[in-house]
């Protein structure tokens, strides 16, 4: 148990440029996140249509996940542990809108690739954050330092 602990919350030692890639995808969760509340057809009316029950409180529900742990992302706060739900949010965006438009008239593999670009990166950015962590500039970081500061080796 200990040792997973200290995965998701021991101190951070990746290269300081990991927040490139913190700040792509903390950004785009976030915004998506604050989407869900403020535009009908990005929450509620996109959750009804397709499919998911009760969408009024499911669109809230991934919505609040989003702003949060995009945050987090972003500040470089817990950011294994907050990519773990991030990852189950956009492995069922891949699952519920995606993968349905393989099977589309007009639509199929190569419309799919194309239209899935984004979801595809952001599911490689939250891997490699949960591998990787926050990295050297993070506030994880600053908060675990032992006084060195910048890329470890």
């Amino acid at each position: 148990m200990n040792l997973i602990i200290q995965f998701f919350f021991g101190p951070e030692r990746g290269p300081a440029a990991i927040v490139l890639i913190r700040l792509a995808a903390g950004l785009i969760f976030l915004s998506q996140g604050i989407l869900k509340y403020i535009d009908p057809k990005m929450g509620v009316a996109r959750f009804t249509r397709i499919g998911f029950p009760y969408p009024y409180f499911t669109a809230h529900f991934v919505g609040t996940f989003e702003i949060v742990c995009g945050l987090l992302v972003l500040l470089g706060l817990w950011t294994r542990a907050a990519a773990i739900p991030l990852l189950i949010v956009i492995s069922t965006a891949i699952a519920t809108t995606k993968v349905p438009e393989l099977f589309r008239a007009g639509q199929g593999f190569w419309f799919t690739v194309s239209d899935a670009r984004t979801d595809f990166a952001m599911l490689c950015s939250l891997v490699f954050l949960i591998l990787q962590g926050a990295g050297a500039w993070s506030l994880h970081a600053r908060m675990t330092s032992d006084g060195s500061h910048g890329e470890s080796h």
